[in-house]
């Protein structure tokens, strides 16, 4: 066989996506999980933004759009960032849909980075972030979050991680495994740094409705001329599988991002465009009854956990994510986080995804996007497990 290239030989697989595959793979052979590694809501689409596809196809919407989305999506992203945070994007060139907010986030590092750049990566991450830096020829420069300041982030240390070289930084909070949220004026503060320093902010903010503590919290607040947003309705309106998101910023990268994606998908799909329409200008009511139950979710999920000997877990201000430390159950054949995740799955049969993966040993990514049944069910398997 001739050989592979270069790129791809170094390219990782996603680890959650790998998880969910193994997850699947015992589920089909009859095996009972407690799965506290998936990634999505647990919420169907909710029935509204449903009809609104079937409209879409019963309507023969069913066609190319415009490589960057439809005219009417454009507009209704620029008017919930015009309404929610008082910033304005014209909807015609500082706005595109994508195929979900990871098109968005490979699109800028496409259009941004090359041999060279340097991209500051705060850990813990979400696993896209470096393969898509590397993918684009630049170098990841990893910057380590604090567990006692709860994995939130401060210009200051931003700052020190800077170089000649600096491209960007990517920001993601809330944030995907820890759930930290990040103070407002520190925000400001970095894009900030970034106009005074040259350097890109590229702000994931897939998370962004899943706020706790506080309100919802966009760069778009602080400027736009060296701010790239991804945006997503997967989350919120528990839409993983539509694969629809968007991309706002400076018109010129926009139109190179377009470009890319011209070249590569053509089009987010027609009828999921539709449905996000719908999502973006109907009632949020949807929204905020999901983040209610989440918010219960996380209380039981963080007390049960902390009530584990050899766990310690912050409260996560955000996301559907707990980020605990695990170190303490480190023993024996267990060396790691990589190793505990192994021994709970196939003794405990509960799916979790180890903090190596999103670059921090001795913790796990416990996600609590799972019915209230199965996350007591889950706690009373690892406190028969830890004793």
């Amino acid at each position: 066989m001739l050989a592979l290239s270069e790129r791809v030989s170094h390219l990782a697989v996603s680890a959650t996506l790998a998880v969910k595959r193994k997850a699947d793979e015992l589920r089909s052979q009859g095996v009972d999980l407690v799965d506290f590694g998936i990634g999505e809501p647990d919420f169907h689409t909710p029935e509204h933004i449903k009809q609104a596809a079937y409209r879409a196809i019963k309507e023969n919407f069913t066609k190319y759009t415009d490589a960057g989305g439809t005219r009417e999506l454009r507009q209704a992203v620029a008017e919930k960032y015009q309404r929610d945070y008082g910033a304005s994007f014209d909807p015609q060139c500082e706005i595109m849909i994508t195929c979900g907010a990871k098109q968005a986030l490979y699109n800028a590092a496409l259009a941004l980075f090359e041999p060279g750049d340097e991209v500051i990566v705060p850990t813990p991450y979400w696993v896209s972030y470096p393969e898509q830096i590397k993918l684009a020829g630049a170098t990841v420069v990893y910057l380590d979050t604090r567990e006692d300041s709860e994995f939130s982030l401060t210009t200051k240390e931003v700052e020190r991680a800077l170089t000649p070289r600096t491209k960007a930084l990517i920001l993601n909070f809330p944030n995907n495994p820890s759930g930290a949220t990040l103070v407002p004026g520190e925000l400001k503060r970095m894009v900030e740094l970034a106009r005074a320093r040259h350097f890109y902010v590229i702000y994931d903010e897939c998370y962004e409705q899943f706020i706790y503590d506080g309100s919802p919290l966009s760069a778009a607040s602080f400027g736009k001329e060296n701010v790239i947003l991804a945006g997503s309705c997967s989350k919120t309106y528990a839409m993983t599988g539509w694969r629809i998101g968007w991309a706002v910023g400076p018109a010129q990268i926009l139109h190179a991002m377009e470009k890319i994606q011209s070249q590569c998908t053509s089009n987010p799909t027609s009828i999921a465009q539709r449905a996000a329409l719908e999502a973006l200008t109907a009632d949020q009511g949807c929204v905020s009854e999901m983040i209610a139950e989440y918010r219960h979710r996380r209380d039981v999920m963080v007390e049960g956990l902390n009530e584990i000997s050899g766990i310690r877990c912050k409260l996560p201000k955000g996301s559907f994510f707990a980020f605990p430390n695990v170190a303490g159950l480190f023993e024996g054949p267990i060396q790691n986080s990589t190793d505990l995740a192994r021994h709970l799955l196939e003794k405990a049969g509960v799916v979790t995804i180890s903090g190596v993966e999103f670059g921090r040993d001795g913790f796990l990514r416990i996600s609590y996007a799972t019915s209230m049944d199965r996350i007591e069910e889950g706690l009373r398997r690892l406190k028969r497990l830890f004793g």
